[in-house]
């Protein structure tokens, strides 16, 4: 047999591997060692390519820490706070509740900087909620799928910096440039939760209360600063992205450890006014205790675990397909397009296919190198780029027949994962509005980046 059927052999077999539940990681370190066999690559070079990438990859440091900050702001009660401010902002609101989902999934994403973590965190806490708030179940759940989209965009973001990491961007700048349309991402999701609430007559109004909504705020701040400090941390260039990982875990730990036994002292001193309990709650979270840190730390290890293999196994994925002409044949499909315009959008839709039926750790890892020099050749911002490609990645958390979010969303809710796809459409069809928006302006990803020098 040929070289080429041998391939097609290998990667239909992979496949069945993968629609039989099979990791992602296993089957695409299947397919580089078949391939490999095949086309005569060493398979030491294989072994060298993967140490590469943990020698060289400092910038993969900060992914760990900002994994382990989303477990400890949603342990420490910091993610529950945040989600009350949000309602008390919106629940005046026809929808208001789901809307306020959908701004705590944007408020905990500028924390933890994960799809995943932000729609399992906030679905747990908030999808029984608006059940009782008359909200229908699938809809409740597509809704925290939906919001944990902008995880990856809104920084910090996981996903910018294996990105940056992979084009040699500096990450500090992707972190900014994903701001604006991060949030940009939640306005058209809120828009689009705002009329299927208004048309089906959703969920029970409160009544808007300046002092309501500031007494969150105040019991929210240890959220907000923890915002503040990475962003501040970052666009100042007092830290890098790794730096201010790990403030804002240390950060976390100390609220969390100190919170725990000013919160019993609280409970049992019976001689505490109320009223000044109440003020003291605005001040501090629920916490955790020094015994439960190591189960926290062990729960984001598992997940770095994971990851950080799938990162280094997809690079050796990258030396196959370039060694079997891959990226020529994409570059050539791409570049024969046409000019700005067409390149633009013919990569938009490799990117929203492939979303289809991959993570956006492999979707970007394997597509990234190819797609944006090409983008480069005619004249788009490389950071322009990035938001525009990990936008549409991003999309694919929603997107069947794969949607991990939807996934996600189903295991925390406990509502079938076909059930919430009727209620995904109008957020799917609200993102790739923004997508296209974000698209066509570039001043969206780029204005707040610092000018050099």
């Amino acid at each position: 047999m040929t070289d080429g059927t041998w391939i097609t052999l290998i990667s239909l077999g992979v496949t069945l591997f993968f629609m039989l539940g099979a990791p992602v990681l296993m089957v695409i370190f299947y397919w580089v060692i078949g391939c490999s066999f095949v086309i005569d690559l060493p398979i030491d070079n294989t072994g060298n390519e993967l140490l590469n990438v943990f020698n060289k990859g400092f910038a993969l440091l900060a992914m760990p820490l900002f994994i382990l900050t989303g477990d400890l702001i949603n342990q420490s009660g910091i993610a529950r706070r945040l989600s009350d401010f949000a309602y008390s902002c919106l629940g005046w609101i026809r929808g208001g509740l789901a809307m306020a989902s959908i701004a705590a999934c944007g408020l905990f994403a500028a924390i933890s900087g994960s799809n995943s973590a932000t729609t399992a965190t906030i679905g747990s806490m908030l999808h029984p909620e608006m059940v009782k708030g008359g909200y229908d179940e699938r809809f409740s759940a597509a809704t925290a799928a939906a919001g944990g989209t902008v995880g990856i965009i809104i920084p910090p973001s996981i996903i910018f910096i294996v990105y940056g990491f992979l084009l040699n961007l500096p990450i500090s700048d992707l972190f900014i440039a994903g701001i604006l349309p991060g949030a940009l991402m939640v306005l058209g999701m809120m828009t689009a939760c705002f009329i299927i609430c208004t048309i089906n007559g959703w969920g029970y109004l409160i009544r808007l209360s300046v002092r309501r909504v500031f007494k969150t705020a105040i019991g929210a701040w240890l959220g907000f600063f923890a915002i503040g400090l990475v962003l501040w941390g970052i666009y100042t260039g007092k830290f890098s992205p790794t730096e201010a990982a790990g403030v804002t875990v240390g950060f976390c730990v100390l609220v969390g450890l100190l919170s725990f036994p000013l919160n019993k002292v609280m409970g049992s001193n019976a001689d505490t006014p109320v009223s000044e309990k109440s003020v003291l709650s605005m001040f501090v979270v629920e916490g955790f205790t020094l015994p439960q840190l190591p189960s926290i730390v062990s729960r984001s290890a598992q997940i770095t675990g994971i990851l950080v293999p799938l990162i280094a196994v997809s690079v050796a994925m990258q030396q196959v397909m370039s060694s079997l002409g891959a990226k020529e044949f994409i570059g050539d499909f791409v570049t024969g397009m046409g000019g700005y315009y067409a390149v633009l959008f013919t990569s938009m839709a490799i990117v929203f296919v492939t979303g289809m039926i991959l993570e956006s750790l492999p979707v970007t890892i394997i597509l990234a190198p190819i797609l944006a020099p090409i983008a480069a050749s005619v004249g788009v911002d490389p950071i322009h780029f990035s938001v525009i490609f990990l936008v549409g990645a991003s999309i694919g958390f929603i997107t069947p027949p794969y949607g991990l979010n939807l996934y996600v969303a189903s295991g925390v809710t406990g509502v079938p994962y076909f059930r919430l796809l009727r209620y995904s459409f109008p957020y799917l069809i609200a993102l790739i509005s923004v997508w296209f928006i974000v698209a066509l302006t570039p001043s969206l990803a780029l204005m707040l980046i610092p000018s050099p020098g």
